[in-house]
């Protein structure tokens, strides 16, 4: 055989494998099987009860800078599906159980000061309270609103971890406003 002619033979092999011969119970055999098409789900909430979720007022900051935040969450955060809330603002979103709830539009931390110390994770600049032994709480100070997300003390960073480039690409970086 020439050079040019092998890999020809070889291409005409591979098709006849792909394509199938001339062999009719090659072809009875597909004709058999059935593709599965519908792939995975779409991920939805899950089928938890809704939380109630204390909010404060909504304010005309909140209504012009939590809309773009709360279309783009996920319905899915470090692993644990959304589920529904019950509150009397929509800038209230909430994952799994324990769960992981974000607020966005909360008053200015009481606690944040010229030298509280923050935690840049992805870009956001979080303020990060643990004076309950139950939650910790994470409130983004650097944005037009804050945006305070709870999640149980056993829960490590990879909810805020993953909220971070929402956040960045939502709204907008600001100087911190530490008082003082």
């Amino acid at each position: 055989m020439t050079a040019v002619a092998l890999p020809l033979v070889v291409v005409l092999l591979v098709l006849t494998r792909v394509l199938g011969g001339e062999d009719d119970t090659a072809g009875d055999q597909a004709d058999d099987v059935v593709a599965d098409v519908g792939g995975t789900p779409a991920p939805g909430r899950a089928e938890l009860p809704p939380l109630p979720v204390e909010v404060p007022p909504v304010t005309p900051e909140a209504d012009a800078a939590c809309p773009a935040l709360m279309g783009a969450l996920p319905l899915e955060l470090a692993g644990e599906p959304s589920r529904p809330v019950q509150s009397a603002s929509p800038y209230a979103y909430a994952w799994g159980e324990p769960p992981v709830v974000l607020v966005c539009g909360v008053e200015r931390p009481a606690a944040l000061e010229p030298t509280s110390p923050l935690i840049k994770v992805n870009g956001v600049d979080w303020l990060v309270d643990t004076s309950d032994p139950d939650s910790i709480v994470w409130t983004a100070v650097d944005r037009p609103v804050y945006v305070r997300v709870t999640v149980s003390a056993d829960t490590d960073s990879a909810p805020v971890t993953a909220l971070g480039p929402v956040l960045d690409g939502t709204l907008p970086v600001q100087p911190v406003d530490a008082g003082g």
